[in-house]
């Protein structure tokens, strides 16, 4: 039992004190250097037709994601084998670099403190590091919404969904997680070259994120109503606009977080040049602003004490 819970409640400490220092090699940069080297490889082998290239994004998938499942598994033998509590500190380890707490607040962050300087450019380039449209033309407005956008999708996809996987298989299962949602935002597009390339990625994403994003909301809706925030309206929004998004899971907490902030968020965003419609989320009962970011964090870090401690519980039960 403790072999399963001091990992979490040890990784999860760490990350929330220290983050990802860029100077330590990151597993997940690992990761997704091997699916640019695969992409490349296999593009060469299957034929370019919409056939060929989906049958190379599956091998690409399954590839990578054993890959990135046998090596801390085999790892995590070895050191059981040395020895019990040299397995606990490796996993310790492991937790700490699957989970992204205080990396995703600090890079939103950055975004709050060039807006307060009134430094949009800075504002600007800061944000582009954490969403995948374009935001050369946002405006102040523009850039606190995309800010809190990331920061609410990622609260499940940076830490509620793998606390899950963590829960259920170990660090292997997290970064068999990691490996999925890496692979999705790296190729898992609608748009050439990854419209056929990407799409098994992207559907396998959203299937094992299904049950996480739910998750991610109802614990989200939680921690904005300890932390004094609209509830009520959270979980109108919740039941109304959860399925306004391309993916099935994105909308889950940004409907959350639009209802426990009092804002709209969503609407058309530029990507690589193309204009993509998208429904509003939520209700304008007041503009956007920069607190929002700040305020975001903390229904992220909320959300995340919350499930930590189900995840403990869980392994609790289930080992004891």
């Amino acid at each position: 039992m403790m072999q399963r819970i001091l990992p979490l409640l040890i990784g999860f400490c760490i990350d929330l004190l220290i983050g990802d220092p860029h100077e330590i090699p990151h597993p997940v940069v690992w990761i997704g250097k091997l699916i640019t080297t695969l992409e490349k490889v296999l593009r060469k082998i299957f034929p370019k037709t919409p056939a060929g290239e989906r049958i190379g994004g599956i091998c690409l998938w399954f590839i990578v994601t054993v890959v990135s499942t046998a090596l801390p598994a085999f790892l995590l033998s070895l050191c059981e084998f040395l020895g019990t509590w040299l397995r606990i500190a490796a996993e310790s380890v492991m937790v700490w670099q699957i989970l992204a707490i205080k990396s995703l607040r600090n890079e939103s962050m950055k975004v709050y403190y060039a807006l307060k300087d009134k430094d949009i450019a800075r504002a600007r380039k800061n944000v582009s590091m954490i969403v995948g449209r374009d935001t050369e033309k946002l405006d102040e407005a523009g850039i606190a919404r995309a800010a809190v956008e990331t920061v609410a999708e990622n609260t499940s996809d940076g830490i509620i969904a793998p606390l899950f996987f963590l829960t259920i298989g170990g660090a292997p299962a997290g970064f068999f997680y990691k490996a999925v949602n890496t692979m999705d935002s790296m190729i898992g597009y609608i748009d050439p070259p990854y419209t056929d390339f990407g799409f098994f990625a992207a559907k396998m994403d959203d299937i094992l994120n299904f049950i996480p994003a739910r998750l991610s909301a109802i614990l989200m809706l939680l921690a904005g109503k300890l932390i004094g925030l609209d509830a009520s309206n959270g979980w109108k929004i919740f039941c109304r606009d959860r399925f306004k998004h391309a993916s099935p899971n994105s909308a889950q907490t940004e409907s959350v977080c639009a209802g426990l902030l009092d804002v709209q968020l969503a609407g058309d965003a530029w990507y690589h040049g193309i204009l993509h419609k998208k429904e509003h989320i939520g209700d304008p009962i007041r503009e956007i602003e920069a607190e929002d970011i700040p305020r975001t964090c903390s229904l992220m870090l909320g959300s995340s004490v919350i499930m930590l401690l189900l995840c403990c519980a869980v392994c609790y039960l289930r080992f004891k």
